[in-house]
């Protein structure tokens, strides 16, 4: 019969054969992956010859001061103000319909088309031509437009 063991032996490895084990991964896992290491290595290189990675660097060393220097600014009453009147500004947006803001913008654009034409004639605006222009249904449906406009906007500022 055979005699029961009793030690257990621990294979414990030295420094030397964890370094040993620890390059021979590093090695398996850059052979795995050459083409994206040279790829990241040529992206370094042009970095580094821009002077982007040079910068970056220099950011980073100087990072506490660069951000003193943002909590600053960004503390001014003008710079907050901005913030505020974005913030505020891409509320009303969200409100508004993507559609009608769209055909709004374009009909904004063709009507600044128009008007740069009339600029380049030297034609006079008299009181009749504004009188014959109300019979223009695309020049009577803009003011009716801009008139019901301006109802709401006088409206939302009753409300305020």
């Amino acid at each position: 019969m055979a005699e029961p063991i009793a030690t257990i032996r621990k294979n414990v490895l030295s420094e030397e054969d964890k370094r040993k084990a620890a390059l021979d991964q590093l090695a398996a896992d850059l052979a795995e992956r050459e083409a994206a290491l040279k790829q990241t290595l040529e992206l370094v290189q042009e970095l580094h010859d821009s002077g982007i990675l040079e910068a970056a660097q220099a950011m980073l060393k100087a990072k506490a001061d660069i951000a003193k220097i943002v909590v600053g600014q960004t503390a001014r009453k003008p710079v907050t103000h901005m913030i505020n009147n974005l913030m505020g500004a891409a509320g009303a947006f969200s409100e508004m319909d993507p559609e009608l803001t769209k055909k709004l913008a374009g009909s904004l654009s063709a009507g600044l088309e128009e008007a740069k034409e009339h600029l380049q004639s030297p034609k006079k605006t008299r009181i009749l031509d504004l009188m014959k222009a109300m019979n223009d249904p695309d020049i009577n449906r803009a003011i009716g437009f801009g008139i019901r406009f301006l109802k709401g906007v006088g409206k939302g500022l009753k409300e305020q």
